[in-house]
């Protein structure tokens, strides 16, 4: 009887060895993105709470949101004039050419606010403030600091990510706003200088405006708050599970691939959700 049980038992042993594979793989692979969305959940709640904003926490949203936007500011500027040159003045010749205004500004409204706008703010939010957190944490980290916080029973969470993850969601909604209105006048103001534009400014905002109702406004802002707490989360939690061994030369790439990836990730699932 127990020969014959113990096939049955070979059995499974090597099914539970192949579910416990399975199942390490699964958690190694899925782990980080779960934990960026648990943080993203007790990001909104905690900060809600106006316990939770005491000084040091305020210094720390104040220092973030300088540097989110004070180093930002300058590369948005400049790429939403490039892109609003680009895409604003083509718009503008197609719609003089075609006569089909409604039609063309409806789709350079639809993909400038809800496509361009939102990945190329998060990729430079992620170059400029995402890479700090990193480089800033990972050493922290590394060096012990945050094993020495723990032991004194402060909570690294709302020291270190929420202040972040607060700053970055305010950051990516100026600088998208910032982004979208610098690309309609630096692209109007090119068609202006080519002889393509037919109307005034005025007009030619107001129809804009007209386009970007509501519904719009409320997906675009939505939209740019959720990649200004990924890319907190991601860079910051890069830094916080840095091992021993791990070094800025080896967390800024993880990290800036994980932070692409999300931004990414993050406009394709809205794009098609909204």
């Amino acid at each position: 009887m127990s020969t014959l049980a113990l096939p049955g038992r070979g059995a499974r042993l090597g099914a539970r060895r192949l579910l416990a594979r399975l199942g390490r793989g699964t958690r190694r692979r899925l782990g980080f993105g779960l934990m960026v969305a648990a943080l993203s959940f007790g990001v909104v709640l905690e900060s809600l709470r106006p316990a939770t904003w005491r000084r040091t926490v305020r210094s720390a949203f104040r220092r973030a949101l300088h540097q989110a936007i004070a180093g930002s500011v300058a590369p948005t500027l400049v790429t939403a004039g490039l892109v609003g040159m680009t895409m604003v003045e083509q718009a503008l010749y197609w719609q003089r050419e075609l006569d089909q205004a409604a039609e063309i500004r409806s789709l350079l409204v639809s993909i400038l606010a809800r496509e361009v706008c939102p990945i190329l703010v998060g990729l430079i939010l992620l170059g400029r403030s995402g890479t700090v957190a990193i480089a800033e944490i990972g050493a922290l980290k590394r060096g012990g600091q945050i094993r020495a916080l723990e032991g004194q029973g402060l909570d690294p969470f709302l020291l270190l990510l929420l202040p972040r993850a607060s700053a970055l969601s305010v950051a990516a909604f100026t600088l998208g706003m910032v982004f979208v209105v610098t690309a309609l006048l630096g692209g109007f103001a090119l068609a202006t200088l080519t002889n393509v534009a037919q109307i005034s400014i005025g007009a030619f905002l107001e129809r804009v405006m007209l386009d970007l109702g509501p519904p719009e406004f409320i997906a675009l802002s939505g939209e740019m708050l959720l990649i200004g707490i990924l890319v907190a989360l991601t860079s910051g939690l890069t830094g916080l599970t840095a091992e021993a061994d791990d070094d800025v030369a080896s967390l800024l790439p993880r990290g800036f691939v994980r932070g692409v990836l999300m931004v990414l990730l993050v406009n394709a699932v809205l794009g098609l959700v909204v």
